[in-house]
């Protein structure tokens, strides 16, 4: 954060708040934690948001069997990080991974928890949630509530035909090395920047445009780096 900040950029940082979710039930005494969970308190797991106050940050609405172990996010646990979130002027990127993720933050956003406009992050491709299809990513926006932005990914060889469905939906896109170290079959990917550009083609050939860092801001209602 500092070296990013003191270079002077306006690049949009986004910061992560899903570690600290996972728990993982001993075999003998599934009460008990296992080895490799890694369950926190709300406010542990969002103390770097208060302290670092990047633009976005992550708020995982699922709860759901991934990896090995529950991930585990509760409705109590969302509102705490939610309202610490806001408090810190920063506003969260909504994963959801499921259609029941996408319930929950309607309830949310009708309760005052989470505020519009929104950001959604449709989260395709995670076994045990929702498939990289055409079809569940159309049903996926369908849930979304009103006036928010959105974009969606798959992982792995889903990641670029996601890209351009969810170009073609009318959502934002993303791609990374997070979600894919190849940047065609048998071919690994040398960076980021590689698949960053491989996606700017793919949009431009279906007829869209890049945003600038400005234009991203005023999209998400961000405010400008002084």
């Amino acid at each position: 954060m500092q070296r990013i900040r003191g270079s002077g950029t306006d690049l949009i940082i986004n910061l992560t708040t899903g570690p600290g979710g996972r728990f993982i039930p001993s075999d003998d005494d599934p009460t008990k934690p296992a080895p490799g969970t890694l369950f926190k308190a709300p406010e542990i797991r969002t103390e770097h948001i208060v302290e670092l106050k990047p633009e976005i940050c992550t708020l995982d609405l699922n709860t759901m069997w991934f990896g090995g172990g529950a991930v585990i996010n509760t409705p109590r646990n969302l509102r705490i990080m939610a309202e610490r979130i806001y408090a810190a002027g920063v506003k969260p990127e909504l994963e959801v991974f499921d259609t029941g993720d996408l319930v929950m933050a309607q309830d949310l956003v009708a309760e005052g928890t989470l505020k519009l406009p929104a950001l959604f992050q449709i989260v395709t491709g995670i076994k045990y949630g929702m498939p990289s299809t055409p079809e569940a990513m159309q049903l996926a926006k369908s849930l979304l509530p009103k006036n928010c932005e959105w974009a969606a990914f798959g992982p792995g060889r889903y990641a670029f035909p996601m890209l351009a469905q969810a170009f073609i939906l009318g959502g934002h896109c993303r791609i990374g090395m997070e979600d894919t170290v190849h940047l065609a079959k048998g071919t690994p990917t040398p960076s980021n920047a590689a698949l960053v550009e491989k996606a700017v083609r793919i949009i431009r050939e279906l007829g869209g445009t890049i945003a600038t860092v400005e234009e991203a801001r005023s999209l998400l209602g961000l405010p400008a780096r002084l």
